[in-house]
């Protein structure tokens, strides 16, 4: 037993001098930190003498970059987790994000549309068939497979992740192959589908109404989803 014992200390020792030796040699990250971020407003700065917008959506999506990776949001994420970890977090964050975007989205519509400046024709509303189908379920074999959607690969790249460095190659080629052909998909598959604009069956109200009692019974699953993983 004394053996066993002295043998254990030993390995706890090496351990804590490893561990030790890492953390000392741990180079600071502030230094290089600094010089991207002055590679940022310089760069802004270029592209607001080119263009306003340019500067502007530049700023923007380092905005957005920095928010995804520090609230690791992922829409993958978001409906893989409950299924593989049982967490519910991030789906909630995105039904939350959903439910703000659509009274912000309507809010929108509905003003151009009481003002006579936008009507139901003008409203570009793709239509759902069982293409719909077939494309978010290839669409969600791929984000999972690659282990995020297009914001959580592009945010992973920019962490380093060489897995999701690949899937942005095979992201950006299969988004440039589908453009190529989208207009036989169009004519052939997408547009044999049924355009559903909900205010045109429900009006602007009850759209609003019948979306956000959708996403909170949803919200309600989830919580209560994640609620019972942990439990168990």
């Amino acid at each position: 037993m004394a053996e066993i014992s002295n043998t254990n200390q030993t390995i706890k020792e090496t351990y804590s001098s490893k561990k030790s030796k890492y953390r000392k040699h741990k180079k600071s990250q502030i230094p290089l930190g600094f010089v991207i971020l002055v590679a940022i407003v310089i760069i802004g700065i270029l592209l607001s003498k080119v263009s306003t917008n340019l500067g502007l959506f530049w700023m923007i999506g380092i905005c957005f970059g920095v928010i995804l990776q520090k609230s690791r949001f992922c829409f993958t994420a978001s409906m893989r987790d409950p299924s593989l970890t049982g967490s519910t977090s991030l789906t909630k964050a995105v039904l939350v994000a959903l439910a703000i975007t659509t009274i912000g989205f309507t809010a929108i519509r509905f003003g151009l549309f009481s003002n006579g400046l936008l009507n139901s024709q003008q409203i570009s509303v793709p239509p759902i068939s069982i293409t719909t189908v077939i494309g978010a379920f290839m669409f969600g074999i791929g984000m999972v497979i690659s282990g995020g959607c297009a914001s959580g690969t592009l945010m992973r790249v920019g962490e380093g992740f060489l897995m999701q460095i690949l899937t942005l190659v095979f992201f950006i080629t299969g988004s440039l192959w589908g453009a190529h052909n989208f207009g036989w998909w169009n004519t052939n598959f997408i547009t044999k589908g049924k355009p559903v604009f909900l205010p045109n069956i429900f009006g602007w109200f009850g759209s609003v109404v019948l979306q956000l009692l959708l996403i909170a019974a949803l919200y309600i699953l989830a919580d209560k989803w994640g609620s019972k993983k942990q439990n168990f």
